[in-house]
């Protein structure tokens, strides 16, 4: 190496980054599917509620790598509601809210009503303590609505 290379580090000057991270926003994400933000920028609650609707978007089986990855609900729609398909709604609703490992579910509860089913349940985000009530409606002709 040359002296002119090794002189060429001491010339090279970083000046330090003018943007700061945005302080006070623990997770970070964005989406395209919701237009009343300004951007696609989503921060801490509206990001795991987008990423709960995502995740109750998927049908059981649709994901290559994970088969048991997704829900049952889309095949239950159709079924007559018994006090089987109720529990077996309530096991999968627990069980993907449980998944992510920024919330957890409590107390589930789940309606049928002649398009579709209503499950509503208790979120709380653990990091913050916080708890939200949850309305999700998986209807036969408007798929999910939160």
């Amino acid at each position: 190496m040359s002296q002119l290379e090794k002189n060429l580090y001491k010339r090279v000057a970083v000046s330090p980054s003018k943007q700061s991270p945005k302080s006070g926003k623990t997770y970070r994400g964005f989406s395209t599917v919701n237009s009343n933000h300004q951007g696609f920028a989503l921060y801490d609650f509206e990001l795991i509620k987008q990423d709960l609707v995502n995740h109750f978007h998927i049908k059981q089986g649709e994901k290559l790598s994970d088969p048991t990855f997704g829900t049952i609900l889309w095949f239950l729609l159709y079924e007559q509601f018994t006090p089987e398909i109720e529990q077996a709604i309530i096991d999968d609703v627990v069980k993907i809210i449980n998944y992510d490992p920024r919330i957890t579910a409590e107390n589930v509860t789940v309606e049928s009503y002649d398009r579709g089913i209503i499950v509503e349940c208790i979120v709380t985000y653990l990091k913050y303590n916080i708890s939200e009530n949850l309305r999700f409606r998986f209807d036969q002709a408007n798929s999910l609505v939160l």
